[in-house]
C-alpha cells in the first residue's frame, strides 16, 4: 500500500473500493465514533485512530508509518485487491452486482479475536448502539485508560485475565444482560485454553468453529461471525436476520433454515462467502429488502 506520511498523518489516495462509513457500518465492529459525514475515531487493538476522508484522500492519524504498515494495513486489508474480488461476484448475477455496486467501500476488519468474540456474545438480540454501549462498558469497567482524544477518554478491550476478574454481577451491571453468564464462560474456556483463539486461524472452517461453539451463548452465527472478522475464515457466512431475508429475497423465495442458506452459500460463493455475505448485509439493512 503506497502512501504519504505528514508528520503523525498518513495519508492514502482515495479509492473506490475505501469508504470508511460503509466499512464501519456494515455491522462488522463495534468500536467506533462518529465525528462527522466520513469522519470516525475507532478503538482497535489498544490503539485510537482517527480517519477522515476526504474525495481524494484517506488521513490516518496519529500514527507513524511503522504503525501503520504493522497494524493499521492489515486492520484494513489494505493488501488484498478488492476491486479483483468485486468483479467476480458482480459477474456471478445481478443481485450481487447490485449489492456491491450500493455498497462497494466496504472491507472486511481484520480484527483483535478476543475483543471480536466477547462483541458479538453481546449481539445477540440487541441492536448496534446497544451494543456498542456495552462494549463500551466493558472497556471502561475492566480495560486500561489508553488516552483523551478529540474530547472523549478511550479505554482499551479488557485482556483475558483483566475479564475474567469480573464477577457476573460486575459484567451484568455494564448492562450485559442475559449474556453475563456467557462472556463468564468465555473468558474461563479461553483463559484454562479449552478454547484457543491464536490457533483458529491455522484449523480448517468447520474444524476452527466446533471450537468456538464449546462456548456457552456461542451459536453457528456469533461463530461465524468470529471466524470471519477476528480470525480470517473468509469463507464463514454468518446468518442474521438480514442476511436470511436478503438470501430468501434473491435466491430462494421461500422460508429456508439458516442450514440450508450456509449450504447454498458455501457451494455459490466459494472462499468469497464473507465478503459476499457483507455487501448483502449492508444492502438488505439499508434498503430494508424483505421486510
Amino acid at each position: 500500500m503506497r502512501y504519504r506520511q505528514i508528520e503523525d498523518q498518513i495519508i492514502i489516495k482515495a479509492m473506490d473500493s475505501f469508504e470508511i462509513e460503509q466499512i464501519l457500518e456494515c455491522g462488522q465492529c463495534f468500536r467506533f465514533h462518529k465525528l462527522a459525514h466520513n469522519d470516525y475515531v475507532i478503538v482497535a487493538w489498544g490503539k485510537v485512530l482517527r480517519i477522515f476522508q476526504t474525495k481524494d484522500e484517506v488521513i490516518f492519524y496519529p500514527t507513524s508509518a511503522e504503525e501503520f504498515e504493522n497494524l493499521w494495513s492489515s486492520y484494513f486489508d489494505l493488501d488484498k485487491d478488492y476491486d479483483i474480488i468485486k468483479q467476480r461476484l458482480a459477474e456471478k448475477d445481478t443481485h450481487l452486482a447490485e449489492a456491491v455496486k450500493f455498497a462497494p467501500g466496504i472491507r472486511i476488519l481484520r480484527q483483535e479475536p478476543w475483543e471480536c468474540l466477547i462483541s458479538f456474545i453481546i449481539s445477540q438480540n440487541k441492536q448496534i448502539p446497544h451494543i456498542k454501549q456495552v462494549v463500551e462498558n466493558i472497556s471502561r469497567m475492566f480495560g486500561k485508560f489508553i488516552c483523551s482524544f478529540e474530547g472523549h477518554d478511550y479505554y482499551a478491550f479488557p485482556t483475558v485475565d483483566e475479564l475474567s476478574a469480573a464477577s457476573e454481577q460486575d459484567i451484568r451491571a455494564c448492562k450485559a444482560g442475559f449474556r453475563a453468564p456467557y462472556i463468564v464462560d468465555a473468558c474461563q474456556k479461553v483463559k484454562h485454553k479449552e478454547v484457543e483463539l491464536e490457533k483458529l486461524a491455522d484449523l480448517p472452517y468447520e474444524e476452527a468453529k466446533k471450537e468456538l461453539l464449546k462456548i456457552k451463548g456461542v451459536g453457528s452465527k456469533i461463530a461465524d461471525c468470529v471466524l470471519l472478522f477476528g480470525i480470517g475464515h473468509e469463507e464463514a457466512f454468518p446468518v442474521d436476520v438480514w442476511v436470511k431475508r436478503v438470501m430468501e429475497y434473491f435466491y430462494f423465495d421461500k422460508d429456508t433454515s439458516p442450514n440450508e442458506i450456509q449450504a447454498f452459500a458455501k457451494e455459490y460463493f466459494g472462499n468469497l462467502a464473507g465478503i459476499s455475505q457483507q455487501y448483502l448485509f449492508y444492502y438488505a439493512r439499508q434498503l430494508r429488502l424483505g421486510k
